[in-house]
């Protein structure tokens, strides 16, 4: 085994503190040289959020920058390329910005943000103001870059003007990253002045990726390759590398390889199967990927806590308000499709490589579905089961993080459809309480019959249980005045679902099984032997609860068996 001492780089994309201060570092500076290769004037890579575009961008800044400092990529596998590097490396004047930031509840209110992006950028360039290769009319058209709020026409042009003059002042032409793209076109789809930003982001790209003499080459990022005629009018040098393509497929996100070091480094190979299952599933072209910032949060987290459970990293830092708007909003076929992929199978859909965010309201609801597939494809939630062509895709969920976002989304719709029938979850509730098991497994299977679509997969049975344990806390959670604790410590270990109604004296202990293969008594026998083996009554009874109901339930796809007995003090 092989330990560093290497501290991890939580939230961290620049790729000079990395370097300078001794981070963890995965090289993924081959991605230089293959860029380079490829040759194009305009590069737009699209993957999900949290796959390390912003700290690629901030490498490509770091590596061709005029003044940079060679050290920062000694031992890294660009340092072996001599001569691109004599060539290229620290000879560029480097334009980087992300629009990350440039959102609003209004259009002005974007244009603010804008406007503080573009004269953050612009005073890395002072020393222009005071370049001899510069005249007085060159300084003028500077000046406006560095107001407190920058117009809507000097904001299109600026990143023109600053070519123009790094140019003039280098003899060199300009490098242009534009990071996170997308974003305020989101931003604005979400508060109403979708078209504006559009027009002017539009104005902004043309000046500086399509009439701009100074580029020398262009890199945007983003989520989604929006529309070549909404934004990218008339560029004809421009290639789009999307994560269906082969080509850059290792550069963003982590390989099976990586994480293997990366945990070996950390003296964790044990933890890789964990690992693999949560966090790791995405296709990206023929690589098979992990989301970095789930195995950096999981592997720094189990530093400090080696027996803790695995987070959903990714779905905690995910921005991506729209997809669970429409997920939220989806229809009885699309709810009966998602439930298909909880359940471990694939989905066969045409992914649309380009839209609009006015796509996602098409009148046609055939379209308005291709949309939100292609939106669950290009954001991270679905995955290609395997390299294919052309737009029909098999998709899948990639991994059990994700897998926990939509069943968290099924037990929303079940609790919706429960809540809206009060009649027959209060009948389900009062039989719980009496202690009434006929009528209890008779209102739950109908709920389970009605409201969703659980097939049998090859998740573990644990996760099954888990799934069916959600839906019952749900169900009790309905009453106001009972304590419905969630795997509380009781007796001699954990119970699932525990209830207190305190002013009857009563309380109920609830165990629930996955009935393997319809096996429904032998699930119940054991989930009362457990109840009972481990003693689970002593919390209720230390809280001076008489009336103890214990509940083993056992249950398979969309039916469940209940066993019941007891316990009076």
């Amino acid at each position: 085994m092989r330990a560093v001492n290497r501290k991890l780089p939580l939230g961290i994309d620049s790729f000079t503190k990395i370097q300078q201060e001794k981070f963890y570092y995965v090289d993924k500076t081959a991605f230089i040289r293959e860029l380079l290769s490829t040759w194009g004037e305009v590069n737009l890579f699209t993957r999900p959020r949290r796959f390390g575009k912003t700290l690629n961008m901030d490498m490509l800044k770091t590596f061709f920058e005029i003044g940079t400092d060679p050290s920062l990529f000694e031992g890294l596998a660009i340092s072996k390329e001599k001569e691109l590097c004599e060539k290229y490396m620290g000879r560029f004047p480097v334009i980087s910005i992300s629009l990350k930031s440039v959102d609003g509840s209004t259009f002005e209110d974007a244009l603010a943000k804008m406007s503080i992006t573009i004269r953050r950028e612009a005073r890395r360039f002072q020393f222009l103001m005071d370049s001899d290769r510069l005249s007085e009319i060159d300084r003028e058209a500077l000046k406006p870059l560095y107001a407190q709020e920058i117009s809507r026409e000097i904001q299109q042009e600026s990143l023109m003007i600053l070519s123009e003059m790094l140019y003039k002042h280098y003899g060199q032409k300009v490098i242009i990253l534009l990071d996170e793209y997308d974003v305020p076109l989101e931003k604005a789809y979400q508060n109403g002045y979708y078209d504006e930003i559009v027009n002017h982001i539009r104005s902004m790209f043309e000046m500086a990726l399509k009439t701009n003499d100074f580029l020398f080459f262009a890199v945007l990022t983003g989520c989604l390759r929006i529309s070549k005629e909404s934004i990218f009018t008339g560029l004809n040098n421009f290639k789009v590398y999307s994560i269906s393509d082969a080509r850059y497929d290792e550069y963003f996100g982590f390989t099976d390889c990586e994480v293997k070091q990366l945990l070996a480094d950390y003296d964790m190979e044990a933890k890789y199967n964990e690992v693999k299952e949560w966090y790791n599933g995405y296709r990206f072209g023929q690589a098979s990927v992990y989301c970095p910032w789930d195995v950096l949060n999981y592997v720094s987290d189990h530093l400090a806590e080696p027996d803790g459970e695995p987070q959903l990293y990714w779905a905690n830092s995910s921005g991506n308000a729209i997809i669970r708007d429409m997920i939220e909003q989806a229809t009885g076929t699309v709810r009966a499709e998602i439930e298909t992929l909880v359940s471990g199978e694939n989905v066969v859909k045409e992914i649309v490589p380009e839209m609009t965010y006015h796509d996602l309201d098409a009148e046609d609801n055939d379209d308005k579905m291709r949309y939100l597939w292609s939106m669950l494809y290009n954001t991270g939630y679905l995955t290609e089961t395997e390299a294919g062509e052309g737009r029909w895709k098999s998709l899948a969920i990639p991994n059990r993080e994700v897998k926990m976002i939509f069943e968290q989304q099924i037990l929303r719709w079940f609790s919706r459809i429960i809540k809206s029938d009060s009649g027959k979850l209060r009948n389900f509730c009062l039989a719980v309480k009496e202690g009434n098991a006929e009528e209890m497994q008779q209102s739950l299977n109908d709920f389970l019959r009605k409201s969703i679509s659980v097939r049998d997969s090859a998740v573990r049975k644990g996760r099954k249980e888990s799934f069916y344990h959600g839906l019952i806390v749900g169900m009790l959670g309905s009453e106001d005045e009972w304590i419905v604790r969630s795997n509380p410590e009781t007796g001699n270990g954990y119970s699932d679902i525990l209830v207190e109604i305190p002013e009857e004296k009563t309380g109920c202990i609830i165990e629930v099984k996955y009935a393997e293969n319809a096996a429904f008594d032998k699930a119940c026998e054991e989930a009362m032997e457990q109840i009972v083996d481990k003693n689970y009554m002593e919390k209720l009874r230390l809280d001076g609860i008489s009336t103890i109901h214990a509940y083993g339930i056992a249950c398979w796809m969309k039916e469940c068996r209940i066993r019941h007995r007891c316990f009076l003090d």
